[in-house]
């Protein structure tokens, strides 16, 4: 039997009280958002606590979110799995656009050292006391971080495409 939401949501509002908000469900799981300067409390007592044993990391990754204000440019979303009753959370905390940064939590959840390196690689979101944060998929000479939505998504200019072959136009 999975463990009841209610009880998640009751240990963390009570342990973090105002650094946790937006408790409900969405698309079947359990999501809640936390402040950025308590991810590394949240995700260990929660690993920790008896109660709620989320042992397993199953994702991190980045958003980027170009249209909200300044401070919530970005956001690091955790999916946590808690293996003994089949339960999932997930855990969202926002960050600034300026200098999108954050604790790693690569010290608790060993298998996210990978995960921030490629949200970092992806997103430029500096993972704070990551034992090595550097590029794992694109070339280090890199100076963008090619998910962020900073460029338009094609060029208007081409001429080497014809846009009837994508679908693009309604008289093909």
């Amino acid at each position: 039997m999975a463990i009841e939401t209610a009880l998640i949501q009751e240990k963390i509002a009570q342990k973090f009280a105002n650094k946790a908000s937006n408790f409900g469900m969405q698309k079947d799981i359990f999501s809640f958002e936390i402040t950025s300067d308590s991810i590394r409390e949240v995700i260990l007592f929660l690993k920790e606590e008896e109660d709620t044993n989320f042992h397993f990391l199953t994702d991190l990754c980045g958003v980027h979110y170009p249209d909200n204000t300044i401070d919530q440019q970005f956001c690091v979303v955790y999916h946590l799995h808690n293996w003994i009753e089949n339960t999932r959370i997930r855990i969202k905390t926002y960050l600034n656009g300026a200098q999108p940064e954050i604790a790693s939590i690569s010290d608790i959840f060993l298998s996210s050292n990978w995960m921030e390196r490629e949200t970092y690689d992806f997103y430029g979101i500096n993972f704070i006391g990551h034992p090595q944060l550097k590029r794992i998929l694109n070339m280090d000479e890199m100076v963008s971080f090619p998910m962020r939505k900073e460029f338009p998504m094609e060029d208007n200019g081409r001429t080497d495409k014809d846009d009837r072959f994508f679908g693009r136009t309604a008289n093909c």
